[in-house]
């Protein structure tokens, strides 16, 4: 059993400032217990005491795949755990060295997935549906961002009114919480709780439309 949350202690944030530094083997075999008291232990916990209400968590390796990447610098440089409930959608919340932030959406989409995404998109009910979940967010102080086209998505009008959101290819949308102090605390799980709430209705939308 996990120990109760109680806030990423500031150890954490040095311990990725420094790990940006120095991204070696080395640092990490000397450092090692500081990301697992100060890092995954927190990140773990957090993720327990969402999981009733969410669904379990996958807290990410902390290491990178190097194997294709022309960078080859060993480590993440942040610890993130995702919620699925659907193909590359759900829930998302992040420490690094820019704080903590939490986020929700689809991170991927191609072939059948992404067409039936512009697909829901384009239609007069879905779409309208979509643009008003984001607005609502937004307004809340959530950031929309994703994969997105350039250029007009085949099959569809440079004019179309929800243009911006067809040249979608992935479509997260995040909310920062920076390194206010309420993120040492137990009190940033209520933060987290409530930004995923906030963000239900986008992973559910996504979750009934974007399928193959």
């Amino acid at each position: 059993m996990s120990e109760p949350f109680a806030g990423f202690p500031v150890a954490a944030l040095d311990f990725y400032d420094d790990l940006e530094v120095d991204n070696t083997k080395a640092f990490w075999e000397k450092h090692k217990q500081v990301y697992a008291e100060s890092v995954r232990g927190p990140m773990t916990a957090l993720c327990a005491a969402l999981e009733p209400e969410f669904g379990a968590a996958k807290v990410f390796r902390p290491y990178r795949d190097v194997r294709f990447a022309k960078d080859k610098t060993p480590y993440k440089t942040h610890q993130g755990a995702f919620v699925r409930v659907g193909e590359a959608t759900g829930w998302y919340v992040e420490v690094s060295p820019r704080g903590v932030r939490t986020g929700g959406g689809f991170y991927d989409a191609s072939g059948p997935r992404l067409a039936a995404y512009r697909e829901a998109v384009a239609h007069d009910r879905f779409g309208p549906e979509l643009e008003g979940i984001l607005g609502v967010l937004e307004s809340s102080g959530f950031e929309v961002g994703g994969d997105r086209l350039r250029t007009t998505p085949r099959g569809y009008d440079a004019d179309h009114p929800r243009i911006e959101l067809l040249r979608h290819r992935s479509l997260t949308v995040g909310h920062p919480l920076g390194f206010e102090p309420v993120i040492h605390t137990p009190e940033l799980l209520d933060l987290v709780r409530a930004d995923w709430q906030a963000l239900r209705p986008l992973v559910e939308w996504v979750a009934e439309h974007v399928r193959d």
